[in-house]
Formats: C-alpha cells, sequence, structure tokens
C-alpha cells in the first residue's frame, strides 16, 4: 500500500486521458485510422498542413465526443470552439494543434469508482476534442530521425479529471473504468497497446495539513502496470527530494519501463505559454438541443447499471458483478451462458475456470478457444447430472485443446456420470469387501476414512459414480 511507503504524507492525482476517438476518418479529414498500417500511407494533404488546405469537421467525431459526455455523467456544452495551441514538434506538421481550451465540446462529469473503503467519486472537469500528432521514430537509423504521420489529426478526445485521487490504486480503478465506459459505448477501442488510450499523471505530495505540493506530469503512460508503478517512483521522488531540502519543479517526465524511473523531459508549459487563440478557419460548433437528447436515449446500459441489474437479477455478489462488466465482451458472454442456467454455476465456471486458460495464454475473451455456446453446453451437462463437475473440468481442458463441443468429447471418451444406483451400489460393495479394516477402523471414530472409500470408488468408476448418490449408499453401509 502507498499509505506505508509515504507515511505522514499526502498524495495527490490528476490524470489526463487520451482517447483515440473510434471512427473511420480523422478529425479534419478522411484520412483513414488503420493501425499498422505503412509509415505515412494514410497522410492528405490536410494531414501533411500543405498550404491552403482547410480542415472540415467530422460530424461523426463530434457524435462520438458527445456520446462519451453523456457516459461520463457530463454537461454537454451546446457552442464549443476550436482553437490553436501553438508549439513546435517535428512531428506537427502545421506548427500548432488545433484543439480546445476554454469552450471544451463537454463539461464537468464524473464516475465512481471502487476502493477498499467502498465507492469514491472523481470528478471529470473536461471531455474536449484534439487531433493527434504524427510520430518520431528515433530507432529506424544511428543517424536520422525519420517521421510517420499517420496518427497526424487523427481525433482523439482528452479527458481531464479533477485532483481527487490519492493512490496508485484509484488511479489505476479511474482509468480502468474510463476505459470500460469508453468501450461500452464503442467512442473508443481502449487498446492501450496500439497507443489509443494513454494516460498523462499528474502527482504532487505534501506534508499532512500542509498546502499543496508542486505537480509533475508524467506523460504517456500505455498500460496499468505503469500507471502504478510510474506514481509509485514519482511520489518517493518527490518525497524524498523534498526531504533532502530540495525543491520539486513543475516539469514533465517521462516513465523509463526498463529502470523503472522518471526522468525530466521538459520544463512544464501554462496555458499562456502555448498562445491559445480560436482557430479562424473553424466556425465555433453549435449543437442542436434536439440532437444530443436523441444521442441520450440510445446510450447502451452502461457498467454500473448492468452491474445493478446482474447483482439483483442473478443474485451475484459485489465483486463478481465487478469483474464480469468491467469488459463489455465479458459481460456479454456471461449474458449468453447465464440464460436458463444456474448463476451461480456459471459464475464459477467464467470466472473461474474460463478466465485460468485467458490469463494463462494471455488472450481477451474475444480469442477465447471456448465460445459462449460451448460453455453453456459443458454446464448443461452439469446441471442435468450426465457429468460430474470433476469430469467437467477434464472436459473442459479437451475442449480448449481441441476445439470440440463438450457432448463430442463426453461421447467419444465415455464420461458420461453413472446415476444407476444399482451400478453405484455394486461398486460400493466391492470396495468395502476389499477393505474390513478400514470398515472397522471407521465404525471405532475414525470418521474421515469416508473420504478413503469415496476415493477408491471413484477409481473403480474411472471417476464417473455420481458422488451425490456415492456418498449417500457409503454412510448408509458404513453407519448399519
Amino acid at each position: 500500500m502507498v499509505d506505508t511507503m509515504i507515511d505522514g504524507w499526502n498524495l495527490v492525482i490528476g490524470i489526463e486521458i487520451h482517447a483515440q476517438v473510434k471512427s473511420n476518418s480523422k478529425l479534419f479529414s478522411s484520412s483513414p485510422t488503420d493501425f499498422g498500417s505503412n509509415p505515412n500511407s494514410q497522410v492528405s494533404l490536410i494531414d501533411a498542413a500543405m498550404p491552403g488546405m482547410l480542415p472540415v469537421i467530422n460530424s461523426f467525431c463530434i457524435e462520438q465526443a458527445v456520446r462519451s459526455g453523456i457516459g461520463l455523467n457530463a454537461k454537454i456544452n451546446e457552442k464549443s470552439i476550436f482553437d490553436r495551441k501553438n508549439y513546435f514538434y517535428q512531428d506537427l506538421p502545421q506548427g500548432y494543434q488545433i484543439s480546445q481550451y476554454k469552450d471544451p465540446i463537454v463539461g464537468e462529469g464524473y464516475i465512481d469508482i471502487e476502493t477498499e473503503d467502498g465507492k469514491k467519486r472523481i470528478e471529470i472537469e473536461r471531455l474536449h476534442l484534439e487531433q493527434d500528432a504524427g510520430k518520431s521514430l528515433h530507432d529506424q537509423d544511428p543517424n536520422y530521425t525519420f517521421v510517420d504521420l499517420n496518427r497526424s489529426g487523427i481525433a482523439l478526445m482528452e479527458i481531464v479529471s479533477k485532483p481527487d485521487m490519492n493512490s496508485p490504486e484509484e488511479a489505476v480503478n479511474y482509468v480502468k473504468k474510463i476505459r470500460s465506459i469508453l468501450r461500452y459505448l464503442d467512442t473508443c477501442d481502449g487498446n492501450m497497446e496500439q497507443g489509443s488510450l494513454r494516460a498523462d499523471v499528474n502527482v504532487s505530495v505534501n506534508k499532512v495539513g500542509e498546502e499543496l505540493g508542486i505537480r509533475c506530469e508524467i506523460k504517456n503512460l500505455n498500460s496499468f502496470k505503469h500507471i502504478n508503478s510510474a506514481i509509485i517512483y514519482e511520489a518517493n521522488r518527490q518525497i524524498k527530494l523534498i526531504e533532502s531540502g530540495g525543491r520539486v519543479d513543475q516539469e514533465t517526465r517521462l516513465y523509463d519501463i526498463n529502470s523503472n524511473e522518471t526522468r525530466s523531459m521538459r520544463s512544464k508549459e501554462d496555458a499562456h505559454d502555448y498562445r491559445y487563440f480560436p482557430d479562424p478557419d473553424l466556425l465555433p460548433l453549435v449543437l442542436d438541443k434536439e440532437w444530443i437528447e436523441t444521442i441520450k436515449k440510445n446510450i447502451p446500459e452502461l457498467p454500473d447499471k448492468k452491474k445493478e441489474r446482474f447483482i439483483r437479477d442473478y443474485s451475484l455478489s459485489d465483486y463478481d458483478a465487478e469483474v464480469i462488466v468491467s469488459d463489455k465482451a465479458t459481460s456479454e458472454y456471461y449474458e449468453i451462458v447465464v440464460n436458463g442456467r444456474t448463476p451461480k454455476l456459471v459464475t464459477t465456471w467464467v470466472t473461474g475456470e474460463l478466465f485460468s486458460v485467458l490469463n494463462k495464454k494471455n488472450i481477451s475473451i474475444q480469442d477465447s478457444p471456448i465460445s459462449s455456446e460451448m460453455m453453456g453446453e459443458l454446464i448443461d451437462n452439469i446441471e442435468n447430472g450426465k457429468i460430474s463437475n470433476r469430469l467437467a473440468k477434464d472436459v473442459f481442458e479437451d475442449m480448449c485443446e481441441t476445439g470440440k463441443n463438450p457432448n463430442k468429447i463426453i461421447q467419444e471418451k465415455g464420461l458420461s456420470q453413472i446415476n444407476d444406483e444399482g451400478e453405484i451400489e455394486r461398486l460400493v460393495d466391492e470396495v468395502l469387501n476389499n477393505n474390513p479394516d478400514n470398515i472397522e477402523k471407521y465404525k471405532n471414530g475414525k470418521t474421515k476414512l469416508l473420504g478413503f472409500f469415496v476415493g477408491e470408488v471413484m477409481k473403480l468408476s474411472k471417476g464417473k459414480a455420481n458422488p451425490s448418490t456415492l456418498n449417500k449408499l457409503l454412510k448408509k453401509k458404513l453407519d448399519n
């Protein structure tokens, strides 16, 4: 826990999430946005900032931003303005970035996250639209840096939180929740490894009871693990610096995943350093109130509402419901499997056996070797007594390896559970006849030997004896 690492200190965290708008074309041009294309193959004259080229707003990106704002419980501003944010990078061909400053498309909102102490509300200051820059490639040549403008002009939603988080865990949970909401809304794919969602984390520390400290911004964190590690390192760095008589400078820092350290990148600019002013090529964006209301009516069920429904309809624990609904694809998978089946059994198999396989293979549920239909079929066989829970695990393992459906595996391997009481009784009698000494010990008080007898019958039946019937018959015969 971070509390034990910085005892006597407050940790204050604010986060700016850059989420790529899920759209087939860029914010101000018709260039495609496909990931992994050849360098500079998705660049129009507008993206390359050729003289005389004028931006044209992509209306679908505007709609996606509005949907996201509604999902974040935020105010949608009927009038917003695009500004020019002036700075120089070699991969920013215009010499400025078209962004929003004082008049963003989305105003204040909030989300609730889970913490050890229960729910905590994190306030959101704004969501604004902006265009992405290109990418500088430093590893292609020992003497030169190359520039790829494929990302130049891609639409980004920058979601700015208030400094409401006080631990790495809260920061990670906040980013996870935002990512989950955007995925439910289908406004951002949330693929952090591809750069579709990344976070800039502002960290400051102060002694309990003293005024807020100077913040440092850690740029471009693209995994939950890196967010957690970068915050821990940066908090400790600032504390050590202050305790040794030094002073924290407001600056932008980068996180080095190899050394697990943050290092200085540049002094942190203030808003006036960017010389914001309204972009003269773009009129103010004015949204129709009825259009906004129409979008609101078509917002899908989001994680918090789905969690409430899962707890109510399926009697799930708060924890299980949170795990299942945190990912849209997982919740959809679960709903297919649970339809008409016992929720507790389905939850055990999805969050236990299936998640274990997905984690081992490092794949998402969309790439699961077991479809929701196959999983439902397996659970049907458990519920109708065709196979035991133990045998089901063998069938499940075979399903993962071969891709066959459970009924076929059960048939091919002759795994159907023995439910015939007469057949099980015959097996019980055989085991009892072979173990008179253990029967005597059982009758003399060593009742734990019941497990031995169950195991012996299971061996004899190759694991196919109905456990409930087996236990009932054994106890009846041993206790007489």
